[in-house]
């Protein structure tokens, strides 16, 4: 799974499922989050082949992003999409068995919108990811 989640307010703005650990599930997300919800100035990921490869950086070099990636074997330099994994792993997937790459999809789905819509986090005082992200920037950095 590769996921794009914005930095302040934990909102989960673009995710694919895939069964190989090619790039172009990776750049599709990517190209995903970019269409939605505009570029960011900085874009972090691990060092993995996939975040490493020409194609992956190219496209944030080609808009104009600026690309951080945590050292090796530094989980904690991405806190926020690593606190993701654990909290999808723990609340949904563990807690399944999908039938099928499609039925995955669609109930890690439904788990991304609960997460983004209806789940609290403690770090913004009960509000849902997608409160905090839609916050106009006043609000946002109070």
């Amino acid at each position: 799974m590769c996921a794009v989640i914005d930095w302040h307010s934990r909102c989960v703005l673009a995710w694919e499922l895939s069964n190989t650990l090619d790039t172009a599930f990776c750049v599709r997300t990517v190209q995903r989050a970019l269409q939605t919800h505009g570029k960011p100035e900085i874009f972090n990921t691990d060092q993995g082949a996939q975040f490493t490869s020409h194609e992956f950086t190219r496209q944030l070099l080609d808009h104009g992003i600026k690309i951080s990636m945590d050292g090796k074997g530094r989980a904690l330099d991405n806190i926020f999409i690593e606190r993701f994994w654990r909290t999808i792993k723990y609340e949904e997937i563990y807690l399944k068995t999908y039938l099928s790459l499609v039925d995955a999809n669609v109930q890690i789905d439904a788990y991304v919108r609960f997460y983004n819509q209806h789940r609290p986090h403690s770090s913004h005082q009960g509000a849902t990811p997608a409160e905090v992200y839609r916050m106009p920037p006043s609000q946002a950095a109070a």
